[in-house]
């Protein structure tokens, strides 16, 4: 696999060849479309409130799923999980398929929005997310969650903003929220150095990076949170049929970040960048384990 410094990561042929991951799973239509169908059933069967304002700003709305409310036990623990789709396109309503696995597993299910790429940068999709973090620590509670357990997942570019959360410094956004407000994070298939993406053709125009942002929004260029108390632990994975970058991205935050913040970074057998994201939800498989680890 190459460094971040080779010149290979800036051949354009071959970033559109290791980045672009509809060319790379030539059935991802099925994916989305099972995606979109299990969705619609989770919104029909489940108690939901869709579409919460957590902000002013365009797409800063989040639909919760709150765990079965049970006299005399404590609230539960919460699960935000952030959508991918390389910071422009996707959205929320086509991955509440995941709630249902873990609101039977006790816990409270967030699923925020964020608005799209090129009317917005990177750095403002990691803000909009502090933004949505910070609202459910403060509101949470009304829907019988723990502000005090929140762990976050995220795939691929939720992935990444996964991981930036974890490294955010809360006091400074709030003198109400605490250090560890993320208690724990797993990204899937995340994304932790932007520069490859800055020289990547198909996504060039629109994600507009600049130098500036990708050294303000690379998760694998900042400090390695700190840990403290049981809290800040990031687990990295992706599907081992995915891309030699993204699985060089998969180990470079643990590289960077070190064995204490990352202590888990995998390559989960048979699975490409879309087949990953359903094991979080297949009852027994590893990644829906990790998941419930980072819960407990």
């Amino acid at each position: 696999m190459p460094s971040m410094n080779s010149p290979q990561l800036k051949n354009p042929t071959w970033l559109d060849g290791q980045y672009n991951n509809r060319a790379l799973v030539p059935e991802h239509g099925r994916h989305f479309a099972e995606w979109a169908a299990a969705s619609e059933q989770a919104r029909r069967s489940m108690t939901a409130m869709l579409d919460v304002q957590y902000g002013h700003g365009a797409g800063e709305t989040l639909d919760i799923f709150p765990a079965a409310r049970v006299p005399g036990r404590p609230p539960a623990p919460v699960v935000v999980f952030i959508h991918g789709g390389y910071w422009r396109s996707l959205d929320k309503s086509d991955h509440s398929f995941l709630a249902p696995a873990f609101v039977k597993q006790g816990a409270c299910v967030v699923m925020p929005n964020y608005a799209l790429c090129p009317a917005v940068t990177i750095p403002d999709i990691t803000l909009q997310m502090v933004r949505a973090l910070a609202w459910v620590y403060r509101h949470i509670g009304v829907h019988g969650g723990d502000p005090e357990r929140i762990t976050v997942i995220g795939h691929s570019a939720g992935g990444h903003l996964a991981a930036m959360l974890l490294a955010c410094q809360w006091p400074v956004v709030g003198g109400d929220l605490p250090d560890a407000l993320v208690r724990n994070a797993l990204s899937i298939s995340g994304l932790y150095d932007l520069e490859p993406l800055r020289h990547t053709p198909f996504l060039r125009d629109s994600l507009r990076l600049t130098p500036a942002q990708v050294n303000k929004a690379s998760p694998a260029r900042l400090p390695a949170p700190v840990r403290l108390a049981g809290r800040g632990h990031l687990y990295t994975v992706a599907g081992a049929m995915e891309s030699s970058e993204f699985l060089r991205h998969n180990q470079m935050i643990q590289d960077a970040w070190g064995r204490d913040v990352v202590p888990v970074c995998e390559a989960l057998p048979g699975l490409n960048h879309f087949s990953v994201l359903e094991a979080l939800v297949q009852p027994g498989h590893r990644l829906q384990r990790l998941a419930l680890e980072l819960l407990a």
